[in-house]
Formats: C-alpha cells, sequence, structure tokens
C-alpha cells in the first residue's frame, strides 16, 4: 500500500499522455533536481508520481515541499524499500497513461522535449514494448556504466537499432505492453529486471528499441549505488542466471557466463559475494520458474 505525502492526491481522471515514475530512497538534491526536470517538459501531457521507499523524514519533506501545488505529479510513500522492480510496478499502477516513462532518481532528461519525444517514439511503432534512451554523465560523454549492449555498438550510440533490453535510468514502456506482459518480475529486485521485462515482450511478439537521439543526464552518484565490491555482485549473479534459467537456457549453456562472471568478481575481490549469488539462484529458479512463467527460448 502506498501512502499519499504531497501534491496531487492521484493521477488525473482524464486521458492523458504519460506517467513519469521516479524511485526516490534518501539522496534527496539529486531526487529534486530529477523532479523539476519532469515538471519543466513541455509537449505532452503527464503525471508524474514520485515513489518514495523508505527516506529519512528530512528527505522526505524536501520531496514533498518540491511536488506541492504542482497539479500534475504525486509524492507517495511505500514505507520501506521494494527495489527497482516492486518499486516501478507500484508506482506504474497509480497512473492509467498511455505510455510510463521511468527515471532514475539521479538523472535528468536532456531537453524539455525528451519526454513528448519518448511518447512520439512509442505512438510511431504500433508494436514497440519498449524503448530505451541514451544515457549520458551529467557532464558530457556516454555513461559507459549505464551501456547496456554489446561494447562494438558503441559507435553507434547516437543512432536507433532494435534492441533486446533498454537500460532503466531512462526509458518508456507502452502501457498496453505492460499489462499484456505483467510488469517486473519482483523476485528480481534489483538488476536484471530490464532484460527480463523485454526478453518476456518479444516471446509474446513485441518489440524494443534503441533510441540514441532521445538523451538522459546521468549524475551517476556514489551514494545509495551498490558498488560491484559489495552486494551488487550478490544480485547480479543471482538475477543473471535465474533470468536465464526462466528462459530456457540450460545451466550448461550457463557456464561460459558463469565463468566469465566469476573471473570479474574476483577481479573486484567479490568472489564470495558471486558465489552467494549463484547458490541463491540455484534454489530458486525451479520454483519461481514455474510460478512466474512457462520457459521461452528466444531465438
Amino acid at each position: 500500500m502506498s501512502e499519499h505525502v504531497a501534491g496531487a492526491p492521484g493521477a488525473p481522471p482524464r486521458p492523458y499522455d504519460t506517467d513519469v515514475v521516479i524511485l526516490a530512497l534518501d539522496r534527496a538534491e539529486a531526487t529534486v533536481a530529477a523532479i523539476l526536470s519532469v515538471l519543466a517538459q513541455a509537449g505532452v501531457t503527464k503525471h508524474l508520481f514520485v515513489v518514495d521507499q523508505g527516506s529519512r523524514p528530512e528527505n522526505l519533506a524536501r520531496l514533498a515541499a518540491c511536488v506541492t501545488g504542482h497539479p500534475d505529479a504525486t509524492l507517495v510513500s511505500l514505507g520501506r524499500n521494494y527495489g527497482v522492480a516492486g518499486g516501478r510496478n507500484r508506482g506504474t499502477s497509480l497512473g492509467h497513461g498511455r505510455v510510463i516513462v521511468g527515471l532514475d532518481n539521479d538523472a535528468e532528461f536532456a531537453t524539455t522535449d525528451t519526454l513528448s519525444l519518448l511518447v512520439h517514439a512509442v505512438d510511431a511503432e504500433p508494436n514497440l514494448a519498449a524503448v530505451g534512451c541514451r544515457i549520458l554523465c551529467h557532464g558530457g560523454g556516454d555513461d559507459l556504466s549505464s551501456w547496456g549492449y554489446a561494447r562494438r555498438l558503441l559507435p553507434h550510440a547516437g543512432e536507433s537499432f532494435r534492441a533486446s533490453t533498454f537500460v532503466g535510468a531512462g526509458h518508456a514502456i507502452r502501457r498496453r505492453a505492460w499489462d499484456d506482459i505483467g510488469g517486473y518480475d519482483e523476485a528480481l529486485f534489483f538488476c536484471w529486471e530490464e532484460l527480463d521485462f523485454c526478453q518476456r515482450a518479444i516471446a509474446r511478439g513485441w518489440s524494443v528499441r534503441y533510441r540514441g537521439d532521445i538523451e538522459v543526464r546521468h549524475k551517476v552518484s556514489a551514494e545509495q549505488r551498490v558498488a560491484w565490491s559489495g552486494t551488487r555482485w550478490f544480485w547480479f549473479m543471482r538475477n543473471r542466471l535465474y533470468v536465464g534459467r526462466k528462459h530456457g537456457e540450460s545451466w550448461l549453456s550457463l557456464l561460459p557466463r558463469i565463468a566469465w562472471y566469476l573471473m570479474r568478481a574476483g577481479r573486484d575481490h567479490a568472489l564470495w559475494g558471486a558465489f552467494r549469488g549463484m547458490a541463491e539462484a540455484t534454489r530458486m529458479t525451479p520454483a519461481r520458474i514455474t510460478a512466474s512463467a512457462p520457459q521461452v527460448r528466444l531465438s
């Protein structure tokens, strides 16, 4: 259950173009900048949902002050951290815009028409489930930590191409596709939820596109981010193996990926987290695959 904190009581009853969902957990200054970036968007009808997942009272108060008086913005509190997948599911359920846009709370739209460009991109292709933005560092240049595609495609970062995933820092999803696919798998909590969503979309006949001409600026702050030397390797390994098994990959076919990840985790002095993640994936996949969806092997 979400508790209304500030701003409009909810989305307007009339049709509108897009819901924007920002998840918040402290980091108030960056989150306020993200909110202001959304409120400045022109050329599209929108409603912003800021979904707080357990910020300290003083930070929640700063977010409340930012949205107060804006009829197109709502701040709700979930009271605790449901993760990226769970938080976005809950935020998305609060609105009814035909396009759902996700923006990280340390990111901002590059221009005042970015949101309009995203809506038009979704409208232009009836079979399109999701659009991924180009993620730039706030000071300029591509954010390589947020490049979700093959490195050989980096020279094409300013172009558009069909893809099998998007980066959550800035993206758009058609609500009709969201409803058809069933949102994010909350078992993932953090990491790889976008890949799982896109694979389920593609298996159901939808497509995904990267748009390098639609840009989001990312602050890449160390605050509240999960370090590669810590918990992140647990989620990274656990979730990627779970997604692979869920979509029909055998343990044998996953062995090269496992070996590569273990080598990288060793470099980061985080082998224990990676091994924990692998063990947890082994325990969780049979029941979760059966409960969530039949295995679907993609071409």
